[in-house]
């Protein structure tokens, strides 16, 4: 039996985010060949819903939120036309799951949030960013490192392809890369991001950029004293490919301060409108979760 894992002792409640296409994408694929009684394709649905079950049996969070994308950010495609662009489109049966999804986060009064032309990463940071002031403690659903930059005493982020359940924190994130969260900015920066189709410095690696920013502790510092870096090579490309450096860091860096209108406690963990649930699990055809329906507890809270 799986053991809750308790907010900080520095929190009052526990808002846990979840990027809702990550997860979506992530279910799609580790599913194959579930289909409604229709002969619709529902594993992203399916798989979706169980992995927020456990996630939130695990975590207990008293905040509860699910953000999408809405979009490439113009301010990044404007900087990188390319940005994200080796992506394939989305099968069209997971975008028609989407639209289950939706139906289904409306039933279990679960809040979702879309902004036109807005990341979720973007939404997620600055909801995180804000989560300090009514003493939440959060955890990002996602296995994206760029949300290793938001990583503090407060936020942590769990990964839903691991089945250990482990948090990363502040620790976890100087283990993996052997930087803080305060320098992932500048350490993806100098790597790059295939993922997300942006170039690093050549020759910089993973291992280099940790000693670089080892050495200097930020890009900044290691650009005012590039006449220190020992190898003649290495200097020359660091010289070379600042700019793309510069690009890189407004790329990467996730925004903090989105004006946000929802209130605090609409994010709180309600209960779920089993009324209207029941007939989706019929026509999905997800009997177990039909026939195990239960409430849950809802929350209170603040504008957020």
């Amino acid at each position: 039996m799986e053991t809750p894992l308790a907010p900080s002792s520095l929190a009052a409640a526990r808002l846990l985010l979840v990027d809702g296409h990550a997860l979506a994408y992530r279910s799609f694929h580790a599913i194959r060949d579930l289909t409604s009684p229709a002969g619709r394709p529902v594993q992203a649905v399916f798989g979706f819903i169980k992995a927020l079950g456990r996630m939130r049996a695990r975590l207990q969070p008293s905040h509860l939120h699910v953000v999408w994308d809405g979009g490439l950010a113009a301010e990044r495609l404007a900087a990188l036309p390319a940005y994200k662009a080796q992506r394939p489109p989305m099968p069209p049966s997971l975008g028609d799951q989407i639209q289950d999804l939706q139906r289904y986060l409306a039933a279990a009064q679960i809040a979702s949030f879309m902004e036109p032309e807005i990341e979720a990463d973007d939404w997620i940071a600055t909801m995180a960013h804000r989560a300090p002031e009514f003493r939440a403690a959060v955890v990002i659903a996602s296995s994206d490192k760029d949300f290793m930059q938001l990583v503090s005493a407060q936020v942590e982020i769990l990964n839903p392809g691991d089945k250990s359940d482990a948090l990363c924190g502040v620790a976890q994130v100087q283990a993996k890369t052997g930087v803080s969260p305060e320098q992932i900015v500048d350490w993806l920066s100098l790597i790059g991001d295939t993922v997300d189709n942006i170039g690093g410095v050549p020759g910089v690696g993973v291992k280099t950029a940790t000693e670089l920013l080892r050495q200097f502790g930020s890009v900044d510092a290691l650009y005012g004293r590039l006449a220190e870096v020992a190898s003649e090579r290495r200097r020359q490309a660091l010289q070379e490919a600042e700019p793309l450096v510069r690009r890189n860091q407004g790329l990467i860096r996730l925004r903090r301060e989105l004006p946000f209108s929802r209130r605090w406690d609409e994010l709180a963990v309600r209960e779920p409108e089993t009324s209207r649930l029941a007939p989706l699990y019929e026509e999905w055809g997800f009997k177990t979760l039909l026939a195990g329906l239960q409430t849950e507890p809802a929350g209170q809270g603040q504008l957020f």
